[in-house]
């Protein structure tokens, strides 16, 4: 019924008023407390396969070979949560690459030829994609908390992960240097400029950060940790984010702290290799977006 409203609504938006109350009814029935996590793996029932397959939202699955691919390995993980009442369908789900190291190309992470890492020797863990898997639970948090508890859970598994970010996408930044008349620059080291400058400076009218992926991640509790150029070129890839993708950081440590300041404050916490990239394009032709907000 709500995925029904929600269509609706565009085009009669005084129903607005009915959706308050499934939001609220859906933020008690889909309580975290209500929700179990489970682990998906080459051995789970094929018809959750089928919709791990079916809702990938960031790097299309396109064969039950390229699923095997993701879910098989020793070295690979996906975990969802399910709630009681639908025990054969995912609400959310989150892909995960055990690693040595911190990658910096998702055609890296999901090459078809990859050699898996042994389990002894990973020490990252990269959650490269996060999918919704009912349109009828938009605007109903859940991400938050299933990043959360994978991390405490891989923590408590594999004692030697020492680390653990994003490998995310940057969807608006296109959009973003469109809207203001910029061209991206060919150089990569100007493009990684740029990319830092509108993770931490472009923002919209309430003092947010323009970029969703990094809002989501940033209110989680994240740092923007790194920022990579050329780490996607597929077709997608590269037309939204100019095949730029950032690290969000999640240190076990600082994951509470970095979510006050960011939500009490609107401030941004990034590494200091960010922060140097975004204030090196002060200097550069592109420093006149500095107060821009869109």
């Amino acid at each position: 019924m709500r995925r029904d409203l929600l269509g609706f609504i565009k085009k009669e938006p005084d129903l607005a008023r009915t959706d308050l109350d499934f939001r609220h009814l859906f933020n008690s029935w889909f309580n975290r407390g209500f929700l179990v996590l489970r682990p998906i793996n080459w051995d789970s029932p094929a018809q959750i396969l089928e919709k791990i397959i079916t809702h990938e939202a960031v790097h299309a699955i396109d064969s039950w070979d390229d699923l095997r691919r993701r879910l098989q390995p020793e070295d690979r993980r996906c975990f969802a949560f399910f709630h009681p009442a639908l025990p054969d369908e995912p609400l959310i789900f989150v892909e995960v690459a055990l690693t040595k190291g911190v990658p910096s190309s998702i055609q890296r992470v999901l090459a078809e030829e990859r050699e898996v890492v042994p389990i002894d020797e990973v020490d990252t863990a990269v959650f490269y994609s996060i999918s919704n898997c009912q349109s009828g639970l938009a605007g109903i948090s859940f991400g938050n908390s299933l990043i959360k508890q994978v991390v405490q859970d891989l923590s408590r598994q594999l004692r030697q992960l020492k680390t653990f970010v994003t490998l995310s996408p940057l969807p608006t930044f296109c959009k973003w240097a469109d809207h203001h008349g910029v061209d991206l620059p060919k150089d990569d080291g100007a493009l990684k400029e740029l990319a830092a400058y509108y993770l931490l400076e472009a923002k919209r009218e309430d003092d947010m950060p323009f970029d969703p992926v990094a809002r989501f991640h940033l209110f989680n509790g994240a740092l923007v940790h790194e920022v990579h150029v050329g780490a996607d070129t597929s077709e997608n890839g590269r037309r939204k984010s100019a095949g730029v993708m950032v690290n969000y950081l999640y240190d076990l440590q600082k994951i509470s702290q970095n979510h006050e300041v960011f939500a009490n404050k609107k401030e941004i916490v990034a590494s200091k290799r960010v922060q140097s990239l975004a204030k090196a394009l002060a200097t550069h032709t592109h420093s006149q977006l500095k107060d821009k907000r869109s």
